[in-house]
């Protein structure tokens, strides 16, 4: 089952719509604020948007957001989204170090042949032999912790950042952090 996002962030504001379709709605291009979702909005009449706003669109009444039109295809995201999406998860990812500390601290072997750690972007298998040595000592308290502890590795950081990103608009086979 998905779940659902009750926020989302602008990521941009079409008050034309897409010209090269023809149809001059407006459309506000989204992500979910928890669940990393790209969407599609349709907005109330008269209401205007700031790039990078928290907008309301759960299940209650909504004061800017008329209905949600869907998931926002990848394809359709502009430079302006695209940009924003780059700024929106290197600030989640800085906020919530402690949820992605966790996730080294906790992954797990996906099956035989292959560990949660190797899906991040420049992470092989000897950074996550050494990773595992390390956190069985201790576990790690930041990416600072992380990038002191195993010398060797990738900006531990910009690495999760890199790997949400693909899980957003790649749909790769196997998905760590985005819903």
């Amino acid at each position: 089952m998905r779940r659902k996002d009750d926020y989302a962030i602008v990521l941009d504001y079409l008050p034309h719509g897409y010209p090269l379709e023809g149809k001059m709605h407006p459309i506000v291009q989204a992500v979910g604020e928890k669940y990393f979702s790209l969407l599609e909005l349709a907005p109330t009449r008269g209401k205007s948007f700031n790039l990078n706003e928290k907008i309301y669109i759960g299940p209650e009444k909504r004061d800017k957001i008329y209905y949600i039109i869907g998931r926002l295809r990848k394809d359709k995201l502009t430079e302006t989204a695209k940009t924003q999406l780059k700024d929106f998860i290197s600030q989640v990812v800085g906020e919530q170090e402690k949820k992605f500390i966790s996730f080294f601290n906790n992954s797990q072997a996906i099956n035989m042949r292959l560990h949660q750690i190797e899906l991040l972007p420049g992470f092989g298998k000897k950074h996550t032999d050494e990773i595992l040595a390390m956190r069985e000592k201790k576990p790690f308290e930041s990416f600072k912790d992380i990038k002191k502890r195993v010398s060797t590795l990738p900006d531990p950081k910009r690495a999760i950042e890199k790997r949400i990103w693909e899980e957003i608009l790649e749909n790769p086979r196997h998905v760590l952090f985005v819903n």
